[in-house]
This record gives C-alpha cells, structure tokens and sequence, in this order.
C-alpha cells in the first residue's frame, strides 16, 4: 500500500474508514507487484491499482463488502479461459488480494499511521501482516524498524510478534519486499502461518556525471523512474539549479572525487556523460571498483575503444572493464536528448529487472519473470 501512501495518510489524518486491498502474492505474468493497493471510503471513493484494469471492479467491491462486514479476507483472481470478460486476469497471471477494513479500531490506524509516514518521510521500514492462516490472525499489522522494535501487533502469541519482526528486519535489510513462513507459536517450523511484508526504504540512486543537454533530459527520466537523483560536474557555470530544476542535488565537484566520498549501495547507477579523457578515467576506475548496480559511458565506439585503452593503463583489470556500459543505452536509434535519456533507461530496466532489450513481438519467452517482482524494493 505504500504506492498510495500519501492519499491513504490524508484519510487517516481526515478520519476516513476505508478498506484496502493489497497485492501479497504473484504468479505468471500479472500486471503489478506485491504490495499494490487500491483503496475505497465510505463514500464511494478509490485510489490506487491492483491490477491494471483487469479485477478492479471485483476489488471495489470485495472493498465495499470489508467495510460493511468489518472481516479481512484474501481472495485469489487468476486467468478465466471461458470469457475475456469475466472477473479474471486475461493476460494469464494469478494473483492474491488482501482486503482490510480500516475502521474505528485505534491501534490498526495508529500503526498505519506510522507506518505511512515514514514512507513519506523516506525513513525505512517493514509491515507485516498475515496472510495465510487462523482468520483472528488475519487483521493485525507489525510495523518493523531498522533497529528491531516494532509496533503493533499480530494478534497471536507475543513469541510470533518477535518471530514476525525478525523475519521483517530480515527482509528490510535486503530492501526486499515477499512473504515468509512461521509457526502460530512464533518458532520458524514452515506450514502454519505465511506472513505478507512490504518493505520501505529510501529510493535507490541515479548519479549522473556531466552537466550537458542529454543528464538534463535523462533527469527527467530518472525521477520518472523512482531514482533520488544526482548531477556531478566539475564545472559550477553549467551544474546550476537553473539548468537542471528537476535533480534532488546538484554536486560542483571532481566527479572522481566526489563518487569516493558519497554513498552507494547495490541498487545505484552510475551514469557517465562527461564525454571527456580527463573526468571519465578517474571516475570510471572508481566506479568501476564499486558493488553498484549499474555502470554507463556515453560516446561513440572510437570514444569507448580509447577509454578501454586509458583504464587498462590505468590499472583497471578486465573483470572489471566487463561491468562497463558503453556505449550507454539500448539501440533505439535515439538523436535528441530526450530519446537518448529513454535509450539509457530502457538498458538501467533491462539490467535490473533481467530483460533482454528485443521487441516482444514474437518473442515466446513470459513478459513477468517470476521471482524478479517480489525481489523489487517499493
């Protein structure tokens, strides 16, 4: 549900009930993640999607059904072959919704609550909940921190509160979002209990290194795409705010430098625009040490042969040299900046989500790679 986070918080704080419904499970090709959520007031009013059109109607009213009856329930919408037009998924995925009425109970709102605006604060955090198991067990919620304490509560024994919390710490140091077995008991025998947790961590980042036309544009697309992005130069009168007014921070530094001493992990890209020997070397050779997902030069092949050339020279050894990038983005036949920002993008995809980057016309293999999407972060 963190997808609607900032609508869902506003009908917290405005008093609404509302019920909502979450994707916890996936299979086959289906249109969105676990953890989207579509919810609906009292009123009438839905925010938020389940599955891209396809069930959203079923869903509204097993929403209107969960504020009326007050019970959680987890239904599953798979592919129906018998009518494109009944309550299925017709692109041939499965997936499992939970309902949850959020009503007048205090401690549900509260965690919720909690839980909501830390997301939107960008502070990390997991909520669990159960999705599989005794019914009593299935309208408590456990919000996780990073340093283990929790709030909230499962409604079962105190023993599975600390097992759930465990699990969930488990999964928000990975920044990944899935489900886990438990006993009732709260010890780690598989086959009683199946938890649902949906992680919150801040957003990976886009740091891109040349402060031309072409980062402008790919800004653009990197905020798009969920990115905090970064735009390093070396040069103050073209790294302005003016010039790029979408970027989450703007750095007048020797890229090299500047990328030894900032943080990164295993889920930022490195985009480098510099199309200059004396920035791109020294940058690459460090970026190139790092454990990022993502590592791109832009220039053309006679450019990329030559800043091959200059970082053996400089050290850098050919297991490494294999994780560069370069020429940076698809083959999109992309000219202006913009076209070339979606160039680069369709590659930083492919890379993360394990695509191939051909057309899908006539192409047998499944659109949704099973495992990638519930290995996503929110």
């Amino acid at each position: 549900m963190f997808d609607i986070a900032g609508e869902l918080h506003r009908w917290l704080t405005e008093g609404r009930e509302f019920a909502v419904a979450t994707v916890v499970s996936v299979g086959g090709s289906a249109p969105r993640d676990p953890g989207a959520a579509l919810a609906v007031d009292r009123d009438g009013t839905a925010i938020g999607s389940v599955s891209g059109g396809c069930v959203e109607g079923a869903v509204y009213e097993l929403c209107a059904q969960a504020l009326e009856d007050g019970e959680t329930r987890v239904e599953r919408f798979g592919y129906s072959d018998e009518d494109a037009f009944a309550v299925g998924l017709t692109c041939g995925g499965i997936i499992d919704i939970m309902v949850t009425p959020v009503g007048g109970r205090a401690p549900v709102r509260q965690v919720l609550s909690s839980a909501l605006s830390a997301v939107l604060r960008g502070a990390p955090g997991a909520l669990a909940r159960v999705v599989e198991g005794p019914p009593e067990l299935l309208g408590g919620v456990l919000l996780v921190h990073p340093d283990g304490s929790y709030e909230g509560g499962l409604g079962g024994a105190v023993e599975l509160d600390r097992t759930a919390a465990a699990e969930a710490g488990a999964l928000l140091d990975a920044g990944r979002t899935g489900s886990v077995a438990v006993a009732e008991d709260g010890s780690y025998c598989p086959g009683g209990l199946t938890l649902f947790v949906q992680t919150s961590v801040p957003p990976p980042r886009m740091i891109v290194f040349g402060a031309i036309d072409f980062a402008a544009a790919l800004v653009r697309v990197g905020k798009f795409l969920g990115y905090h992005v970064t735009v390093c130069d070396a040069r103050p009168v073209f790294a302005t705010a003016a010039r790029f007014a979408e970027a989450d921070e703007i750095v007048v530094d020797w890229p090299h430098r500047y990328l030894r001493s900032t943080e990164t992990d295993t889920r930022t890209v490195l985009c480098v625009l510099t199309h200059d020997a004396k920035f791109d070397v020294p940058l690459l050779k460090v970026a190139l040490g790092l454990p990022v997902a993502f590592v791109g030069a832009m220039g053309s092949r006679r450019t990329h042969a030559d800043r091959e050339r200059r970082l053996r020279e400089a050290g850098v050894g050919e297991r490494a040299l294999a994780r560069l990038r370069s020429p940076i983005g698809l083959d999109l036949g992309a000219r202006t900046p913009e076209e070339t920002a979606i160039s680069i993008a369709a590659e930083i995809v492919a890379g993360r989500r394990g695509g191939t980057g051909v057309p899908l016309t006539g192409v047998g293999t499944p659109i949704h790679r099973e495992g990638q999407a519930a290995s996503a972060a929110a």
